[in-house]
């Protein structure tokens, strides 16, 4: 058994509440869901399964419970990090020439 904790951003009510824990709750291998709720700020899911809950299946598990995210550079507790959104390389600096 695994424990994960995932700092969510958009919650702001038990409805919201209910939504995430079904959607989790479906998820192959996933045994308990419990949330911390905190009204739009970031509420803590902690999902408990045989396994850890792949990144892919935790982002689309928050999109069908309502557009839910993970919150920014957030590494969940206990688990396998959050992938980070891509981002462009840095433009190459011309180096003067001496």
């Amino acid at each position: 058994m695994t424990s994960t904790t995932y700092q969510v951003t958009g919650l702001t009510c038990e409805h919201c509440v209910r939504a995430v824990t079904e959607e989790f709750a479906g998820l192959a291998g996933v045994s308990a869901v419990t949330v911390d709720l905190v009204p739009g700020g970031l509420s803590a899911v902690t999902v408990t399964s045989d396994a850890p809950v792949p990144a892919a299946a935790v982002e689309a598990a928050l999109d069908e419970a309502g557009a839910y995210r993970l919150a920014d550079n957030a590494t969940p507790v206990g688990g396998v990090p959050a992938p980070s959104p891509a981002r462009a390389p840095s433009p190459a600096r011309a180096l003067p020439l001496a």
